[in-house]
């Protein structure tokens, strides 16, 4: 399975609440704050709702 590496970038200031209960179940807390989730269909799904927000990496 693929690793991805994310980071967020911006500030969850302004988003919608659904928006924010997605950086937290991603793991995220805080601007360029990093972790690692495996590739999977809930992910990319949360990915795409919050990608202004972060940036995603592929782990090598």
């Amino acid at each position: 399975m693929t690793k991805l590496r994310i980071t967020q970038l911006k500030s969850a200031i302004g988003t919608t609440p659904r928006q924010r209960a997605t950086l937290k179940a991603l793991g995220l807390k805080r601007i360029r704050h990093q972790v690692v989730q495996d590739e999977t269909p809930a992910i990319a799904g949360m990915l795409k709702k919050v990608g202004h927000l972060v940036q995603v990496e592929a782990e090598k």
